[in-house]
């Protein structure tokens, strides 16, 4: 059994008293080894004192809290988690850092003042890609002891890059639940469904096979619309002759998922069946030549090459992939300006695609893990 270390003076101390077996620390991606060493490496780099963690994302990687609401506000000494009465008892069974509750009368950057008093801090690292500047103009304010605020551009962020095997285990059933749900799509397909109907079932049924939710909305575009690469469902019918494309994803233990697939409803077009191999081949190669070692724009390239030789480049204008974990997208980016040096345990998702305007559009997205020699691609769906 465990609880809380003692409350920072003046605190209102929220106990967690829970078995080390209990269900909840499963959750924790990073232990709390793995965070304070990450988090000490950031005050070195930084030369700060102490750091607050605003992105929820960031939040629940280092210390375990899925609420999502509040802050965390780490030094050498205190690991402190600020949050209000609707999680603190969520909080106090999830996570190893001190919980303190802010109410009325008590409010956050009262508690951040006590945080700072505690260790005389004067230089604080922040979550400047998060923090709206409102909010950071009320802690410049109200902390007038902070001399200097040094932002952390994505120093926290790129800790998630390189998954653990906890995270691999649920981002790979986050995908096989897409992957059940797509297929009982193709046989339901039908001229007259609408695109918001498809885009209900493939939301249903990744419920009803075990997600969590969605990991974003879901986007079904059919006909001309597909060749719009995030359109949003409409009230549009599904034709004979239409393509079809359907990227979505659902959350298994707070981890996404991501694939996209196009299908033709009848029989395809000369044309459509040009577009579509194209872009099969493009994915074909860059899934192909993923390794360790290579960087995001060199991975883009490899799929990009096949697309700009067969003539369709100023058609292909996002990138080739993206990171996935806790959030749909994260680093590294497979991008023609990302120079990130791909590590094993990445994982990424790969999604070349040709939309022409007034004709349609195809992606094919499948989402891979990075290894020494190659990648595993962890989507299963047929295409």
């Amino acid at each position: 059994m465990r609880r809380n270390r003692k409350t920072v003076r003046g605190y209102r101390e929220t106990m967690s008293i829970r078995s080390r077996d209990d269900k909840d620390t499963e959750k924790m991606p990073a232990s709390e080894e793995q965070s304070r060493d990450a988090i000490g490496r950031i005050l070195d780099e930084t030369e700060a004192d102490a750091v607050l963690i605003t992105d929820p994302f960031n939040m629940r990687y280092l210390s375990g809290f899925c609420g999502g609401e509040g802050m965390l506000y780490v030094s050498r000494k205190q690991k402190i988690l600020i949050t209000d009465s609707r999680y603190v008892e969520q909080a106090g069974r999830e996570t190893e850092f001190q919980v303190v509750e802010e109410k009325t009368g008590h409010v956050r950057t009262d508690i951040l003042r006590e945080c700072l008093m505690e260790e005389s801090v004067s230089v604080i690292g922040y979550e400047d890609r998060d923090l709206r500047c409102h909010a950071f103009s009320v802690l410049q304010e109200k902390l007038p002891q902070v001399k200097v605020w040094k932002p952390l551009d994505q120093r926290i962020s790129r800790l998630r890059s390189v998954k653990t095997t906890e995270e691999l285990t649920c981002l790979e059933k986050a995908e096989s639940i897409g992957d059940a749900a797509f297929s009982e799509i193709p046989g339901i397909l039908r001229p007259g469904m609408t695109e918001k109907e498809v885009a209900a079932e493939l939301e249903y049924r990744m419920k009803k096979h075990g997600a969590e939710g969605v990991s974003f909305s879901t986007i079904v575009a059919s006909g001309v619309h597909s060749s719009m690469p995030h359109a949003v469902p409409t009230d549009k019918k599904l034709e004979t002759g239409d393509f079809v494309t359907m990227d979505f994803g659902c959350m298994y233990e707070g981890y996404c998922s991501d694939m996209t697939r196009t299908v033709v409803i009848g029989k395809a077009s000369d044309q459509q069946n040009r577009i579509y191999d194209i872009v099969l081949e493009a994915q074909k190669a860059c899934l192909d030549g993923l390794r360790a070692g290579i960087t995001g724009k060199e991975a883009d390239a490899l799929a990009r090459t096949v697309i700009c030789k067969a003539g369709y480049g100023e058609y292909f204008g996002h990138g080739t992939g993206h990171g996935v974990g806790l959030y749909i997208h994260e680093e590294p980016r497979l991008s023609p300006s990302d120079l990130t040096v791909l590590e094993e345990g990445m994982v990424v998702t790969v999604e070349p695609g040709i939309y022409l305007p007034g004709f349609g559009g195809v992606r094919i997205e499948d989402m891979v893990v990075i290894t020494k020699t190659g990648c595993r691609n962890l989507t299963k769906s047929p295409k």
